[in-house]
């Protein structure tokens, strides 16, 4: 498998009012996301909210993701949970459904130590036998998995990269000075792609992806090519939507925007609830000045 590089889309799960999934929603919303460019998809992620799925629920985005993208476009699915056993057994059904590749989070609320990190990751990928990038946000998981430990983790020859949302770009530019040369290294940050990839990073993991596919995926063509002024112009016109976007708990601010732009309805799991008025004039106002509405 050749390198993860360019923009993948954490894609939202589209719900109807009664809690299902909007599986009309998802694959238009698919079909739009691969017509404008982007480079993978990765379905059953926090923007998915995949945490209020169940296993049946996340084998169906998961299937018909794949079912959109086949012969165009690669997949990587969330399969990570705070459970080994329950990652293997979600990486084994993404694996079979046809999935090219897992994005596995690190484990949230058990807080590992080091040791236990690579050995959850590495223990997953062995029993599955699938291709991982694994996804370190502390900010959800409340545990921060080292340089060191990426590190150590990029020698085994499953997995292959790291979405990073660490937000510690020192951490960042240690992985890539030193990882293996195939290794991608992914922002799970938007705002902070371009900077990442000036380091030497590969792309992003995106959020804003789902509400400007186009617009965003060519920003992170123009860094990978050194054409930072194009690269810059777009990431500053996109800076507000990408602030935007963390108002409120990510997903509510992108699916509410989507919801605005027509392409889905503003349905959620609780939890997570509608965004709150103000919030919701401040987001429409972002996306008028975008001219999406």
């Amino acid at each position: 498998m050749k390198k993860f590089t360019g923009t993948g889309t954490a894609l939202v799960t589209p719900f109807l009012k009664d809690g299902s999934i909007d599986e009309s929603s998802l694959r238009n919303l698919i079909r739009w996301q691969i017509k404008s460019g982007v480079e993978f998809l990765v379905p059953c992620g926090s923007t998915g909210e995949s945490a209020t799925m169940n296993r049946e629920e996340r084998n169906r985005v998961i299937e018909i993701t794949v079912d959109e993208a086949k012969g165009k476009i690669p997949v990587v699915a969330g399969t990570g949970t705070n459970s080994t056993q329950h990652s293997i057994e979600l990486t084994k059904d993404a694996k079979a459904i046809g999935a090219d590749a897992v994005l596995l989070v690190g484990p949230y609320y058990n807080k590992p130590t080091q040791e236990g990190f690579y050995r959850h990751f590495v223990e997953i990928v062995e029993r599955a036998k699938i291709k991982a990038i694994i996804y370190n946000v502390p900010g959800r998981t409340a545990c921060n998995f080292t340089a060191e430990t990426t590190l150590r983790l990029a020698q085994h020859e499953l997995i292959i990269g790291i979405k990073e949302a660490s937000n510690i770009l020192e951490q960042v530019m240690q992985i890539i000075k030193y990882r293996p040369k195939n290794f991608s290294v992914l922002s799970g940050e938007d705002s902070l792609t371009l900077p990442l990839i000036t380091a030497g990073g590969d792309g992003v993991i995106s959020v804003i992806s789902n509400e400007v596919p186009r617009d965003f995926s060519e920003m992170v063509r123009f860094a990978l090519k050194g054409n930072l002024k194009k690269a810059q112009e777009l990431h500053y016109k996109l800076f507000e939507l990408m602030r935007a976007n963390f108002i409120e708990s990510n997903p509510i601010p992108v699916k509410t925007a989507l919801c605005m732009m027509k392409k889905i309805e503003d349905n959620f799991r609780l939890p997570l609830v509608k965004m709150g008025k103000d919030n919701k004039e401040k987001l429409r106002r972002v996306l008028r000045d975008l001219k999406l509405l």
